[in-house]
């Protein structure tokens, strides 16, 4: 959530960064009038408390003891104000960055960079269930029958292309050698700690989805629920990771706190029937690898930038072509400040697919998870977050088998994977 003091001070900056996002302005207002409100009521408990003790202290036991009923009165009334306070909050998006570009959709999306050009096969290249279904390496057939549409199997080279996509980003994740190059493109000195390696829940209970700001007003119908325990299946690895050190206060010693996190991810991908239902680029399941990281309120936007300069690493040692792309307001998520974007070629539909996303969303989701950092100087803020994509495992296959297809049907397996596949293609 914004830091109320921000919407108190700034209403006008506040109202105008969320328009941009396509939000209700009005909702500042509703904010500070259930604020305002709340404040005369703390105000007044204040006072009563203040001549509770002086009447105590004049052993005036019976007009203290009123006292105490009006104060007992006054702070159920503040516990509901609270309530609607925080619901109106909830609502308040994340403002977008200074070089967000403005729009009310992504048709405001700005490419920032390409790497690498599509291939130009000489044959009619396939797409990635034809050849997975050539190469009996992906069958969604059988799983719709087993599960329904939008599910799908990994067999025999999908499946050890899956485990090896997974094997390799934990390796490079953690090689200090590679970060500390990568980290010295963006400053001279910056942080190279390594990533730590977490399998985190796929499961979550309702109250901290909430605080992660990944279950408001309008998502619940994105997520799967399991009534009879009270909780939800995670949509991605990020879900469970970011409430990793909810109520903690993290000494500034520690930071920043890097987490590569595997997970397989539910949901129900509400709004998009219709949409790439054939094969599995868009499906009720699948499998990523994610990082989320802890940082100084200072270091926030060059973790952001770290954090895609490993993204296009990796996808550049791939060797998959893709374009970066800086995501306008009216496209980011609610609790996203920033957000970039890696969109690969996916030779079967002659365009880019986004595959990636990097998430800078500063200190939104620390404040509702209350995740604070202890500064040198003794005070005690808010830590800064972003999450982003390593390998969205399905859309990377695909990027793969569409991009690596040969003449005869065979994919080759790209060489950074090949020690971890055990093989040079799949036939």
């Amino acid at each position: 959530m914004l830091d109320p003091n921000l919407i108190r001070q700034n209403p006008e900056l506040v109202k105008a960064g969320i328009a941009k996002k396509n939000y209700d302005p009005s909702l500042v207002d509703d904010f500070l009038a259930i604020d305002r409100e709340w404040r005369e009521v703390t105000k007044e408990i204040d006072d009563l408390r203040a001549e509770q003790k002086k009447l105590s202290a004049e052993k005036k036991i019976d007009e203290a003891k009123e006292i105490k009923f009006k104060i007992h009165a006054a702070e159920a009334d503040l516990k509901k104000l609270e309530e609607k306070r925080d619901e109106v909050l909830y609502h308040i998006p994340n403002i977008p960055s200074d070089d967000t570009p403005v729009s009310k959709d992504d048709s405001g999306n700005q490419i920032l960079r390409t790497w690498g050009r599509p291939k130009k096969f000489t044959f009619k290249p396939k797409d990635h269930i034809e050849i997975g279904e050539e190469l009996d390496i992906i069958d969604v057939g059988r799983a719709a029958k087993v599960s329904g549409t939008r599910f799908g199997y990994l067999k025999g080279g999908a499946a050890l292309l899956e485990f090896a996509l997974v094997q390799y980003a934990f390796t490079a994740l953690r090689d200090e050698g590679l970060l500390k190059k990568i980290a010295d493109q963006i400053e001279p000195g910056y942080s190279p700690k390594a990533f730590i390696p977490v399998v985190p829940p796929v499961m979550i209970r309702p109250d901290v989805y909430k605080k992660t700001a990944r279950l408001d007003p309008g998502q619940e119908e994105e997520r799967y629920y399991l009534p009879k325990d009270d909780l939800y299946l995670i949509g991605s690895a990020e879900h469970t990771l970011v409430p990793l050190h909810m109520d903690e206060v993290l000494s500034e010693d520690t930071l920043p706190i890097r987490y590569v996190g595997f997970s397989t991810s539910f949901r129900r991908e509400a709004g998009s029937y219709g949409k790439d239902t054939k094969g599995i680029l868009r499906v009720h399941q699948f499998d990523k690898v994610e990082m989320e990281t802890f940082t100084r309120p200072e270091d926030s936007l060059r973790e952001q930038e770290f954090i895609v300069a490993l993204q296009e690493y990796l996808m550049q040692s791939l060797e998959l072509p893709y374009q970066v792309v800086l995501i306008s307001s009216g496209d980011m998520g609610a609790p996203d400040f920033r957000q970039i974007d890696i969109e690969t070629w996916m030779p079967s539909q002659n365009r880019y697919r986004e595959t990636h996303s990097s998430d800078f969303i500063g200190d939104y989701q620390p404040r509702r998870l209350n995740t604070r950092v202890k500064r040198k100087n003794g005070k005690n803020e808010f830590v800064h977050v972003n999450d982003a994509t390593v390998f969205a495992i399905g859309r990377t296959i695909i990027a793969i088998l569409e991009n690596y297809q040969q003449k005869d049907g065979s994919v080759l397996i790209p060489d950074v994977l090949q020690k971890h596949m055990g093989m040079k293609k799949i036939a």
